[in-house]
C-alpha cells in the first residue's frame, strides 16, 4: 500500500500544473501562469483569456511561463 503524503501531494500538483503551463505556452501567444488557489490547487491559466489580470490573479501566480509565438517577423 502506497501512502502519500500531503507535502508530496501539493509538490506533484504544483509541478503538474508547471509542465501543463510550460507545454500549452510552446503553442501560444500569450503567458501561461500557474496560480494557487486555496480551494482548487495549482490552475494554469493563459493570459490571453482572461485579458486583463485583476491584482488578486497577478497576487496569486506562482510561475509563468513566456509565450512561445511571436506575430512579428
Amino acid at each position: 500500500m502506497q501512502m502519500i503524503t500531503a507535502a508530496a501531494a501539493h509538490n506533484a500538483a504544483y509541478f503538474a500544473a508547471v509542465a501543463n503551463a510550460t507545454s500549452r505556452a510552446h503553442r501560444s501567444y500569450f503567458d501561461q501562469h500557474v496560480i494557487e488557489d486555496a480551494d482548487l490547487g495549482y490552475l494554469a491559466v493563459d493570459e490571453g483569456d482572461y485579458g486583463v489580470l485583476s491584482q488578486a490573479m497577478i497576487d496569486r501566480i506562482v510561475y509563468t511561463a513566456p509565450g512561445g509565438l511571436l506575430d512579428e517577423y
